[in-house]
């Protein structure tokens, strides 16, 4: 048997890592942007993340949710403290995508209705309701469309009320910022535009932050920066530091029914374990404060390099709008620099989401082989790029 070949693979094998560097099978040593779709919070091997995992797998690794496990109370108890939904519950599953299909499913259960609103090149997963909820026909296969889904375009406050007026809305689901679709930050006058209409017509709000949240922005979720609640939050990615994990923030005013969510191996005390470790970690290195440094500090020192078109970011979540094509630039950087960045769906955006404790020392390394592959981009394609 061989594997079903949907990932495009660069030609690497990582054998080792720690903190913001990876090593492949060659002992060569490389530095980390990109933290596998922005999974890696607290940096690889952390101490802390590692001896926490080994004592629990020493003590117990797994049971069903038909028994109590306390260490799911317990980090129930840690998030809603650092994220400031202290009143909240909390629901533990395995991945992003099951997150907002257990959101959608909660969201049509509480209000009895059936339509979402979602917006324009929006990512929030790959199983049935939420890749119906994704702006990409390309992995939307037949089983999975649906007219309960409708889309708007994003960052436009003017269409937001007539879609409210014209169905009957259950929920509007949008990521704190687009992560695939290329860091595009939705304006505090549209989320809270989106909060009042949500009020008004009695539908709920789901804020994704698999990938915003868990302190990338420099608060715990990005759409506290618009001062909004959500009734459900999404989270996964960062909140596992690598170890599969997800989870669902409900509001109180959703009532919770015995057999309503289920999961087999969701809030199993090897993911609490690890999840408990980030937030251990992020309350105890201040991590979003270093967040909100650091990533000043980048914008600081690329904002004037001539490739760039536009930087959106916030905290360590970045969007880098190049002049050109996105892939050979992040190309030479991989192979001439050994620096991991990403890429996003609009071609020219080059994605930065590195570890929340990386130091400026190591962003000099990625600013220094930035401004060196700009160069001589620049030099080879100055008619291109500035006629």
């Amino acid at each position: 048997m061989k594997l079903f070949d949907v990932y495009p693979l660069f030609d690497l094998n990582f054998i080792e890592a720690e903190g913001s560097f990876l090593w492949n099978d060659r002992n060569e040593k490389y530095l980390d942007l990109y933290g596998g779709h922005a999974v890696i919070s607290i940096g690889h091997s952390h101490p802390t993340y590692v001896k926490m995992l080994t004592r629990q797998l020493h003590n117990i690794g797994f049971y069903s949710n038909s028994v109590r496990i306390p260490i799911q109370e317990e980090v129930a108890k840690q998030l809603g403290k650092l994220s400031g939904y202290e009143d909240y519950e909390f629901f533990m599953c395995n991945s992003g995508a099951e997150a907002n299909e257990n959101a959608l499913k909660l969201a049509s259960f509480h209000t009895n209705k059936k339509k979402v609103i979602c917006f324009t090149k929006a990512f929030h997963g790959r199983t049935a309701a939420a890749v119906a909820a994704t702006d990409n026909k390309k992995i939307i296969a037949p089983i999975n469309e649906t007219d309960n889904f409708i889309f708007l375009p994003f960052n436009e406050i003017e269409v937001l009320e007539d879609a409210f007026k014209n169905n009957e809305i259950a929920a509007v689901i949008i990521e704190g910022i687009q992560g695939v679709g290329g860091v595009q930050i939705p304006t505090t006058p549209f989320l809270q535009k989106i909060r009042t209409l949500c009020d008004r017509y009695q539908a709920l709000l789901i804020l994704d932050e698999i990938q915003s949240g868990y302190g990338r922005t420099g608060k715990f979720f990005a759409h506290q920066h618009a001062n909004i609640k959500a009734d459900i939050v999404t989270v996964a990615k960062g909140m596992g530091n690598g170890f599969p994990v997800g989870g669902v923030i409900i509001s109180p005013e959703i009532e919770a029914k015995h057999g309503l969510l289920g999961t087999t191996f969701g809030g199993n005390y090897l993911a609490c374990a690890a999840s408990k470790a980030v937030l251990e970690v992020m309350e105890s290195e201040k991590l979003m404060v270093n967040a909100k440094e650091m990533g000043d500090y980048l914008y600081q020192q690329l904002k004037e390099d001539e490739i760039i078109k536009e930087i959106r970011y916030q905290g360590l979540m970045f969007g880098i709008e190049l002049k050109m094509p996105c892939a050979p630039f992040r190309n030479q950087l991989l192979q001439d620099f050994r620096i991991l960045t990403g890429n996003a769906s609009c071609p020219n955006t080059l994605r930065i989401l590195p570890a929340l404790n990386i130091s400026k020392k190591e962003l000099d390394v990625f600013i220094s082989a930035f401004k060196t592959v700009s160069k001589l981009n620049i030099k080879k394609n100055e008619q291109i790029l500035f006629c």
